[in-house]
């Protein structure tokens, strides 16, 4: 169940991170391929932090 969080969490602080650093282009619908990469990027760097976080709290306990 932690990749649920995860998912939630990277919904989140992605979107917050891709309109800060990408608000301009996204609201000019200029967006280049490149700049989808990078949008792309900012939500799973949160997911992989927050899933890798929870698994680790999960075994820690263990």
């Amino acid at each position: 169940m932690s990749w649920y969080k995860g998912y939630k969490v990277a919904l989140f602080v992605g979107t917050m991170l891709a309109l800060i650093n990408h608000g301009d282009k996204i609201m000019a619908l200029s967006l280049s391929a490149h700049d989808w990469f990078k949008v792309g990027l900012t939500y799973l760097v949160p997911y992989g932090v927050s899933t890798w976080s929870a698994v680790k709290a999960i075994k820690s306990r263990a």
